[in-house]
């Protein structure tokens, strides 16, 4: 009995601290594709409907991982 009370909070803080890290990682992933569409933009203003489309995607697949994660470091915390 004394372990299973112990082991939901452990459960609960390792999930939380998963999905901070995702989000985190998710904001760092956004800020350097956004920085890199900014100085290629700068660099080739021609190019920009591609660059702008590259990079919209890019930072929709960054989302969706790190999306996934959060839910499952949250299926973790609702599995105890």
């Amino acid at each position: 009995m004394t372990t299973l009370l112990l082991e939901v909070p452990v459960a609960g803080g390792i999930a939380a601290a998963g999905a901070g890290l995702a989000a985190i990682g998710a904001g760092i992933g956004i800020g350097r594709i956004g920085g890199s569409a900014v100085e290629s933009i700068a660099r080739q203003p021609e190019a920009l409907n591609d660059i702008r489309s590259n990079m919209i995607l890019a930072a929709a697949l960054v989302e969706g991982a790190a999306f996934f994660a959060m839910v499952i470091a949250l299926m973790v915390v609702l599995a105890k």
